[in-house]
């Protein structure tokens, strides 16, 4: 079995636990996930399976799209709703909605993040949630996220409470922790802030009217219909041109070999080769020499 099976994860189970449950339901132990989503998040988990784990990369770094609640007036050691207070400012606050959405206008585009201490980035070889656990704070590295568009999805146009909540749409790159972002809001509103919940919308291609959950799956499965979720691994690569190659080219790429580079491979992004509509490889610009190209990942055909 090879394919990408988007799956809808459930709150109170980790991406691994996801992972463990479908080596049984597929009866296949090369299952991999595409992002970690933290247990007390719900939402758009592709699963990549066989051959399709070589692409799981691909769907990592495409972009996502989240629906986060965020709270201000208290920051938790997590920076969501599980961690412990650790800041709290009970006054009375009033924002106006234009105040919210100049906001989210000033964190588009590449902004900054500190990954927050409650997180799998290594430091050191060791994980930061390690080191938070035994109460040792480290310097974390800044990194640049992208954020294409954040939209303030509540219809009121006042916000004011001790405590303020409001709901907002994140479209994003990579590597951006929706916590972090909403201690950052909170920040330019002048208070503690924390993300109160979060559902992944959307990962690459797949939104929630693609996926299906663990119980469904089951279902599928006594009814021998699994096949029906399963994906092609193209799906993976559409962002990336595809070629349709002919004879010649296919013995050439089917055995890793370097070709000229073709006219439409950008400097940064791969080009898919396929024989009937079928990936074969992806090339890359050659590292030392950039009038060639070389293959990034291959697949046996009928994948």
């Amino acid at each position: 079995m090879n394919g990408i099976l988007p799956l809808w994860k459930e709150k109170g189970m980790t991406s691994h636990d996801c992972v463990y449950k479908l080596r049984k339901i597929l009866g296949t132990k090369k299952v991999g996930h595409t992002g970690t989503l933290d247990p007390s998040v719900e939402g758009v988990l592709p699963i990549c399976i066989g051959q399709a784990t070589k692409v799981a990369e691909y769907i990592t770094d495409a972009g996502k799209e989240y629906i986060a609640v965020i709270s201000i007036g208290k920051a938790t050691e997590t920076e969501d709703a599980d961690g412990a207070i650790v800041t709290e400012n009970d006054e009375f606050k009033r924002f106006s909605r234009l105040e919210i959405e100049n906001i989210l206008l000033e964190l588009t585009g590449d902004i900054e993040q500190i990954p927050p201490m409650y997180s799998a980035v290594k430091v050191n070889g060791h994980k930061l949630y390690e080191y938070a656990r035994k109460g040792i704070e480290v310097e974390r590295p800044k990194r640049i996220v992208k954020i294409h568009e954040l939209e303030l999805l509540d219809d009121a146009n006042t916000f004011e409470g001790t405590e303020v909540s409001f709901k907002i749409r994140i479209s994003c790159g990579k590597g951006t922790y929706i916590r972090t972002l909403a201690v950052q809001i909170g920040e330019l509103l002048g208070y503690p802030a924390h993300m109160a919940s979060l559902v992944r919308t959307a990962s690459g291609t797949y939104g929630k009217a693609d996926c299906y959950t663990l119980k469904e799956l089951e279902e599928l499965k006594a009814t021998d219909q699994l096949h029906t979720c399963i994906h092609p691994l193209e799906d993976a690569l559409v962002e990336f041109p595809f070629v349709e190659v002919d004879n010649q080219d296919y013995d050439k790429i089917i055995h890793g070999q370097v070709l000229p580079k073709n006219p439409l491979l950008d400097e940064g992004q791969p080009i898919v080769y396929t024989k009937n509509n079928q990936a074969l490889a992806v090339y890359k610009i050659h590292p030392t020499k950039p009038e060639l190209m070389k293959p990034e990942k291959m697949f046996p055909l009928n994948h």
